[in-house]
């Protein structure tokens, strides 16, 4: 069932980054929830306003509010189901990119360490042997080494497995490269960064109702910072 709608807030056209008959792919940008929190200082999302022009549009999963990129959103029940399925059988690919502090000793990695929820008010999540099993796949895309005053960064693109909440910021923090702009896992040097520098720059997947295969990306939208 749709959402009650709360405000007006237009879709930017913009974000919409492919649309049939039965599936709308949209660039989230950061700092907008995926659906309505509590209160109506947390009324409007991402999904809110995707209702107001498409009344019958559903979520098929989530950004973090700080993670911008690729978000699916099914306009039929049918679609809504089958891409649902997609997800809980690991039948699709996503990418992500990072700007992290430092740079892995590795050039690539798989990280699995499980993970819980810590507290509720933030959500806050972090390693826990009696957590959800998790896992990352990690490749080094670029480096920056420390000049001046600046700190070694490095670039890495990101391939989820599995789909915990805050998985990849949790995991990166884990293994002493949290990302950059992360006010809850990050180093405090960069809690007043401009943003998170998470973006989900890619999904790869077959149309499970029509078999179409499907690649579809959005560009990163920041910097590596020590440019």
């Amino acid at each position: 069932m749709a959402r009650p709608l709360v405000m007006a807030e237009p879709l930017d056209p913009t974000w919409i980054i492919h649309h049939c008959d039965d599936l709308l792919v949209l660039d989230k940008p950061t700092g907008l929830l995926c659906q309505p929190g509590l209160g109506q200082a947390l009324a409007d999302s991402l999904i809110t306003r995707v209702q107001h022009r498409w009344p019958e549009a559903q979520l098929v999963h989530r950004l973090d509010r700080d993670t911008s990129g690729l978000i699916l959103v099914a306009l039929t029940p049918e679609l809504h189901r089958a891409l649902s399925r997609l997800f809980a059988e690991r039948q699709l690919l996503k990418r992500y990119v990072a700007d992290v502090h430092g740079v892995p000793a590795e050039a690539e990695g798989v990280i699995e360490l499980p993970i819980a929820k810590r507290q509720h008010r933030p959500p806050l999540y972090g390693v826990d042997p009696a957590g959800k099993p998790c896992i990352t796949r990690w490749r080094r895309l670029e480096e920056i080494q420390p000049t001046g005053q600046n700190a070694a960064m490095s670039r890495l693109e990101l391939e989820p497995v599995t789909g915990r909440s805050h998985q990849l910021r949790v995991h990166l923090s884990a293994i002493g490269h949290p990302i950059f702009g992360d006010p809850l896992y990050g180093e405090p040097a960069a809690w007043g960064a401009e943003r998170l520098h998470l973006h989900a720059c890619a999904l790869q997947l077959q149309h499970p109702l029509t078999g179409r295969p499907m690649l579809l990306e959005a560009p990163v939208p920041f910097q590596l910072p020590c440019r």
